[in-house]
C-alpha cells in the first residue's frame, strides 16, 4: 500500500495511517479477542457495515490487520494483529490513561476499568509487555490451528 504523506512529521504521518475515527477502535477489539466481521458490528460504537470493511480493508494493506478463514466455513474471516499492530499497543493505553486523568468519563466501559485498574497495579511498561506476550501466544495458538499465514509471525 503506498501512502502520500501530507508532511515529513512523523506525527502527521502516523495520523495518515491510523488517525481516523475507527482504525484504533478496531485494533483495540482485536486485542480485547473481537476477531469476527459480526463481532465487530456488536461493538459500543457502533461502525456501520461500509465503513467497517473499508477500514478492514486498509489496515490490511497497511500490514496492521491480516485474517485467516475458518476451515470450515471460509466465509468467516478471524482477524488478528500483525506486529505493525501490536506496537498500538502501548498508544493505546497511553491514549486510555490520558483520557482517565483529562476527560471525564462517567461510566466507563467495565473492560476498561478492569486494564486501568491492572495498570495502576503492575504499572505501564509491564502490564504491556504482559498483555502484548499473552496476545502473541493467543495469535500463535489462532493461525496454527488454523491456516498459517504467508508472512511469518514473531
Amino acid at each position: 500500500m503506498e501512502v502520500k504523506f501530507r508532511s515529513t512529521c512523523p506525527a502527521s504521518n502516523a495520523i495518515d495511517l491510523i488517525g481516523d475515527k475507527w482504525s484504533l477502535l478496531i485494533v483495540r477489539d482485536i486485542f480485547l479477542d473481537t476477531i469476527t466481521y459480526s463481532e465487530f458490528l456488536k461493538s459500543a460504537e457502533k461502525i456501520s457495515t461500509n465503513i467497517l470493511v473499508d477500514r478492514l480493508k486498509k489496515l490490511i494493506e497497511a500490514g496492521f490487520i491480516s485474517f485467516v478463514k475458518n476451515p470450515d466455513d471460509k466465509k468467516i474471516k478471524y482477524y488478528y494483529l500483525e506486529n505493525k499492530g501490536i506496537d498500538l499497543f502501548p498508544i493505546i493505553c497511553q491514549m486510555a490513561l490520558w483520557t482517565r486523568s483529562y476527560l471525564p468519563l462517567n461510566p466507563i466501559h467495565p473492560k476498561a476499568i478492569t486494564l486501568l485498574n491492572e495498570i495502576d497495579e503492575k504499572g505501564i511498561d509491564q502490564f504491556v509487555h504482559d498483555y502484548i506476550s499473552t496476545y502473541k501466544l493467543k495469535r500463535k495458538k489462532l493461525t496454527e490451528d488454523l491456516v498459517i499465514p504467508a508472512r511469518p509471525l514473531s
